[in-house]
C-alpha cells in the first residue's frame, strides 16, 4: 500500500470523524457559555508566577481597573498571572471569565471564575479569546501567551477581523521581543513598518486601561 494511500485510510477514520463532532460540540458550548458576556479584555501571562510576586499584583490591579471601567476580564483560567486577574476582577465586582484547558501544569481552573468555560482544542479556545475580546494585553510570560497574542496580530495583520488594542505590558520584560521585530522581521522585511502599528508597549495597568478607554467605545 502506497504512503499516499494510507494517509487517505487514515483521515477518513471513524476516529477522526466523531472528533469533528466533538470540535463542533466545543465551540457552540463556548458560544452558548460567552454569549452574554459584555465587552471584554483578554489577559495572558505565566502560569507560573506565585501570588506575592509583583507581577500578581500588578497584574491583579490591571483586571480590578478593567472591571471598574466596566470591562469583562477573560483569561485562560489557570494559576498564576491568569489567577491573579481573575482575583482582581472578581474582588471588584465585574465578571472574571476562565477559558480552561487542562495541561500539565494548569490541572485546576482558579477560584476567582464567575464564568467558567471548558476546552480540549487550543483552537477552539483561542477562537473564544478573539470573539470575545475588544482588547488584548499580555503580561510577562512564555510561549503560551506568546501563542495567543501572535495569533490576533496575524488575524489583524491579514484582516481576519477588525483591529483591536494589543498591548505588551512592561517594557523592560518585552524589550528583546520588540528589539527583534525591529531588528530582525522588519530590516529583513519580514513584516512591513506599518505592521508595528498593531500592537503598543506600555508599563502601568492605569496606562493599559486609559489607553483601551480611548480606543474602545463601551
Amino acid at each position: 500500500m502506497t504512503a499516499s494511500r494510507q494517509y487517505l485510510i487514515d483521515d477518513l477514520s471513524v476516529t477522526e470523524s466523531w472528533r469533528l463532532f466533538r470540535i463542533m460540540a466545543e465551540i457552540v458550548d463556548g458560544f452558548e457559555v460567552l454569549g452574554d458576556v459584555r465587552p471584554a479584555v483578554s489577559i495572558f501571562g505565566s502560569a507560573r508566577v506565585p501570588a506575592g510576586d509583583p507581577l500578581y499584583g500588578e497584574t491583579e490591579k490591571l483586571a480590578d481597573l478593567l472591571s471598574r471601567a466596566g470591562y469583562s476580564v477573560i483569561t485562560g483560567g489557570g494559576p498564576g498571572l491568569m489567577e491573579a486577574a481573575n482575583k482582581g476582577a472578581a474582588d471588584a465586582g465585574g465578571d472574571s471569565i476562565g477559558l480552561h484547558i487542562h495541561l500539565p501544569l494548569e490541572q485546576k481552573a482558579n477560584p476567582y471564575l464567575t464564568i467558567k468555560s471548558d476546552y480540549r482544542y487550543f483552537f477552539v479556545r483561542k477562537l473564544m479569546f478573539v470573539k470575545y475580546a475588544v482588547a488584548y494585553i499580555a503580561m510577562p510570560g512564555g510561549f503560551g501567551t506568546l501563542d495567543e497574542v501572535s495569533e490576533a496580530l496575524v488575524l489583524i495583520q491579514t484582516k481576519r477581523i477588525k483591529p483591536f488594542p494589543i498591548i505588551f505590558l512592561g517594557s523592560a520584560f518585552w524589550s528583546g521581543l520588540m528589539d527583534w521585530f525591529r531588528g530582525t522581521l522588519l530590516t529583513r522585511g519580514f513584516i512591513a513598518e506599518k505592521d508595528l502599528d498593531l500592537f503598543t508597549v506600555l508599563d502601568t495597568p492605569e496606562e493599559a486601561v486609559q489607553f483601551i478607554q480611548r480606543h474602545v467605545i463601551l
